[in-house]
This record gives structure tokens, sequence and C-alpha cells, in this order.
């Protein structure tokens, strides 16, 4: 018996501690990546496009090549949703990334967010490298560190971060020099995305390799990114073109992290039937994280209490079953008693004080 008890608490334990992976086979998608390395087998997590390739002995991702009109980019191969179960529950992300460009007056670099539709092999003549010519004109979200003023997309100037939604003219732009940063000085950078579904606001954040992230950010636009895609699946990917310039592009690390909003966060009401109509049907055979949790918890808990059991059975007989033993010397000795009849007279009152 006690046996069994503490086979069936290692075999819990060991379902915990060395298949971490199956109360998580069905989350979103989360990566990071100090390096692109061989040993760090990127290639199983990203695709390369264009002119993009792995600088071995730098450990680092090139996109542009030091020629004029070079283009390339890196997606991430696993498509995210920014919506999924019933009831709706929306989910945040949080991306920061590591980059540098030579002093060069480029079109620079940008991070993207597509639909599925992109085709993202295709290269078109724009700032980039991007192919923006789908129906869905808010189909595409750009956070882009350009190093080009181009007078036709309205550009600030040949130093600024801007959010594009659709298309390559920033709905919210800011000069990197406010922030004391020259994009393409050659130096390392770092920069933070962060969306909050709760609050539907999207926040970037850049600074120097090294320095900690800023509190402030140097953008901060509210955009409604479920409503963008609804139930689509997205792709996300680093993007850059140099146009008529050398300007060679570098990516050093990466990563991403998909946080759920629990249901009391949201700011409003959902209206259900928002995404009724491309809700897809539900797979019986695909069993949900949070049944994998159960169980899990389940099987753990039984675990535990079966060796607490033990335990105190274990216990219970080497300890309760003790007599107590007394010192000799502290024996009480047994005293005889004797028992002596006592014969009681009682005489006669004297009458009338006369005996």
């Amino acid at each position: 018996m006690a046996a069994f008890f503490i086979s069936a608490c290692f075999i819990a334990l060991n379902f915990l501690i060395f298949h971490p992976e199956m109360l998580s086979a069905y989350s979103n998608s989360s990566f990071t990546f100090e390096s692109f390395d061989k040993n760090s087998n990127f290639e199983y997590f990203f695709a390369l496009y264009g002119d993009a390739y792995a600088v071995n002995n730098e450990s680092t991702l090139q996109l542009t090549r030091s020629v004029s009109s070079s283009a390339g980019r890196v997606m991430y191969k696993k498509p995210i949703k920014l919506v999924e179960g019933k009831p709706v529950n929306l989910i945040s992300f949080s991306t920061q990334f590591s980059f540098s460009m030579s002093p060069d007056n480029g079109d620079g670099l940008a991070f993207i967010m597509v639909s599925d539709a992109f085709n993202a092999s295709s290269f078109d003549n724009i700032p980039f490298g991007l192919s923006l010519r789908s129906k869905e004109s808010n189909s595409e979200l750009l956070v882009e560190f350009d190093t080009k003023r181009d007078t036709k997309y309205g550009d600030l100037n040949d130093n600024h971060v801007g959010i594009n939604v659709g298309g390559l003219l920033s709905v919210e732009v800011k000069n990197a020099s406010s922030a004391n940063i020259v994009l393409n000085d050659g130096k390392r950078l770092s920069s933070w995305i962060d969306y909050e579904a709760s609050s539907k606001r999207l926040e970037v954040r850049l600074s120097r390799f090294g320095d900690i992230k800023p509190t402030d950010p140097l953008l901060s636009y509210p955009i409604d990114l479920p409503k963008l895609w609804k139930d689509d699946k997205i792709f996300i990917g680093l993007s850059s073109s140099n146009g008529n310039s050398s300007q060679a592009c570098f990516i050093h690390s990466w990563s991403f992290e998909l946080r759920h909003v629990p249901q009391w966060m949201h700011s409003e009401p959902l209206d259900p039937q928002e995404f009724a109509k491309t809700e897809k049907p539900v797979v019986v055979h695909k069993r949900s994280a949070c049944v994998l949790r159960v169980l899990a918890a389940m099987m753990f808990g039984t675990a535990c209490g079966a060796l607490g059991a033990f335990i105190v059975l274990y216990l219970w007989t080497i300890f309760g079953n003790r007599r107590p033993v007394v010192p000799e010397e502290c024996c009480v000795e047994s005293v005889d008693f004797e028992y002596k009849k006592f014969k009681v007279v009682v005489e006669k009152a004297v009458e009338d004080g006369k005996q």
C-alpha cells in the first residue's frame, strides 16, 4: 500500500516537471531569441525572404545588403490570434527587438502585422519592400523606423518613428531625435511595442541598447486591433529596404509574448454579433488547455494527499504504539493498612444532677 502511494506521487510529479508543455500545448505563441546563431535553431521558427540572411559569425540577421535596391524580411512562421475562445477572450501582446542600421538614408526598418492573405515573398519598389495593395486597406499594421524623408507619404523627417494602419501614411509620428536617438548611426538600439487589449492602446518605446525600458512611450495610439482582423490569423515580421542607398539593416535579438486579458478587465462590453460570422465550429478531438490544467491539478492533489496520508500512518505506527517506561525509583510502594475496632461506651445521663 505504501509503495503504491509513493509511486503515484512520483508519477504526478514527473508529469508536471518533465512534461510542462502538455499544459500549454494549445496556448498562443511566444518566443525569445537573444541571438540567431546555428545553436538557437531559429530557422525552425522563422522564414527569411529576399536578401535576408543569417550572419553566423555575428549571430545576427541581416535584412538588407550593402548594395543598392536591397530588400529583405524575417517572418514568424506560426500565426497568432488576438481574439479566441467562446465567450470571446481578448489578447494583449508585447514585443522587443534590438537592431542597427548603417549610416545612409535608406527606407529603414518596419515591424509588421499582416493577415494571412499577405504575400511574404513578394517585394514591391516601395518603402520597406512591402506589397500593400490588398482590397482590405486596413489589413496591415506597421511600426516604422524610417531614415528617409519621403514627401509622397508625408514623412516628418529622415529620423522618425511612425505608426501606420493599412498603408505607408503614418497615423501617429514622432521625431526620434526627441529621445536623443539617431536611427542610422550604426549603433545598436532597442525597441518595445506593447498593445493592451483592455485599454485598446498601442505604445512604442525606443532607447539605446543596454538602457532600461523607458517609462513613457515615444508613441501612443488608440486602436482596436481585434476589430481590425476579427478572428483572422495574423503573421508578424520585420521588413526592411534601402531604396537607392547602400544602407544595411541588422536584427540582433527578438522576443514576442502574448497575454490573455481577463473578462473583468474589458473596458466595454463586447458585441457577440461582431464575431459571430467568423466563429469557427468547435473541433471535438482537441482538448482545451483548461481541461489539461484541471487534470494535472487533480493528479498532483491526489498524489500529495496520498503521500501525506502515508507519512501520517507511518509516524503513527512508529510512535503511536509505544508505552511509557517509568523508572524503578519512581514506583509507589504499596502500604498495608490495619483496621482496629473501637468500642464506644455511652454513659447514661445523670438525672437531676445526681448519679
